[in-house]
């Protein structure tokens, strides 16, 4: 095991130890992995992340151990962070990048973070054995010591991505003593697979949305839908499809890279895979796809917007994906964040999730308190 890039001075025999390592591998998968229980993006989704070389990003992986067992982790990535990332396009978003064309730093600070910008949200990990008032206390620990960390690496403002609504009321009041603000972040769309078939599915939606969809699905007639878990020789296309998906969309922070779309097909074999749309051979959309025994997440819709929208690929997707779920025996099917409006109109539940940020300097946070409604993500797309 490689050596952690820093770790609390030694303290009385049974007392938890914090550290944090450059790779996961430090780690090990059954350690992590006991961490979180019934978790799709586990241990072997953030290898891939970590080895996919996006810009910008440093990984980072946070531990407290008892009794040299991991009793707690998170994931937690350093970045300069542009905190007009998840403005809406408008006269304030525009006002800023004119602002930073002169002064490229305006706005950008940067940022250690516990979570990853790739996952569906920042689940704060537990040995499933600890007892409510120990994951408190092992929670209090890695702050601290993510506090330490932040200021090795000349980070001013801390924070913790996507935290799901189950653990906010958990650990908010935690969170907010130890001077994190809380600010919206995008809801996570879901849909329980409590249906025996595509028609159960479609009696429970409105006579409306029941008569469009029977309508879109006759597309299936002109697409061809194949299912690869390997890319292969259109690895090319479909990188193409997702910068064009990417750039139509406001909200942008990571870019994902062809090792990304290869690295989770490889490391999570068995666990994903990727649906192809063509037309006539031409590929129009991809969808990457990962899964356990009961949940299947839809990770990335890339599309060709021009040509691949008279055909309902998005909505093709969604019928192709409730299908594999039904015939795999999985029970929820994750649609994601954003485009709200279409998974509430196809029957979704959202569950809220919250982003925490503190600055190290009092007077900034005093200052991002008060513009944080700005920045809230939790009403996008709704």
């Amino acid at each position: 095991m490689s050596q952690p890039l820093l770790k609390i001075p030694p303290r009385p025999t049974g007392d938890p130890v914090a550290e944090v390592h450059f790779s996961i591998c430090a780690i090990g998968r059954d350690a992590w992995n006991a961490c979180f229980p019934g978790q799709v993006e586990d241990y072997d989704c953030l290898l891939a992340i970590e080895e996919a070389g996006l810009e910008g990003f440093e990984w980072r992986y946070i531990t407290v151990t008892e009794g040299g067992r991991v009793s707690a982790a998170m994931p937690a990535f350093l970045c300069l962070y542009a905190l007009d990332t998840t403005l809406d396009e408008g006269f304030l978003r525009r006002s800023v990048r004119s602002v930073q064309r002169n002064f490229p730093g305006f706005l950008k600070l940067r940022l250690a973070c516990l979570g990853s910008p790739c996952t569906e949200t920042g689940a704060i990990g537990f040995h499933p054995d600890l007892s409510r008032e120990r994951r408190r206390l092992l929670l209090t620990e890695m702050l601290s010591f993510f506090d330490q960390v932040a200021a090795t690496e000349r980070c001013g403002l801390i924070g913790l991505k996507d935290v799901p609504e189950q653990a906010s009321a958990e650990f908010g009041d935690l969170l907010a003593a130890r001077g994190y603000a809380a600010i919206g972040g995008l809801p996570t769309a879901w849909l329980d697979i409590d249906f025996k078939t595509i028609d159960d599915y479609l009696a429970r939606l409105s006579a409306g949305t029941r008569k469009d969809m029977r309508r879109k699905m006759k597309s299936f007639e002109q697409v061809r839908v194949e299912i690869r878990t390997e890319l292969g020789e259109l690895l090319p296309e479909v990188m193409t499809l997702y910068r064009d998906t990417r750039n139509r969309s406001e909200l942008q922070f990571e870019e994902l890279t062809s090792a990304y779309f290869q690295g989770i097909l490889a490391r999570m074999s068995g666990r994903s895979f990727c649906v192809l749309y063509f037309v006539e051979d031409k590929l129009l959309a991809a969808n990457l796809i990962m899964h356990d025994e009961r949940v299947a997440i839809d990770k990335f819709f890339c599309m060709d917007g021009e040509k691949g929208r008279p055909y309902n690929l998005y909505f093709l997707s969604w019928f192709t994906n409730l299908r594999y779920c039904l015939d795999n025996g999985l029970s929820r099917y994750l649609s994601g964040q954003a485009h709200y409006e279409n998974k509430l109109r196809l029957g979704s539940q959202l569950t809220a999730n919250a982003m925490y940020f503190r600055h190290r300097n009092p007077l900034l946070q005093r200052l991002l308190r008060l513009v944080s409604p700005l920045f809230s993500t939790d009403e996008a797309d709704a």
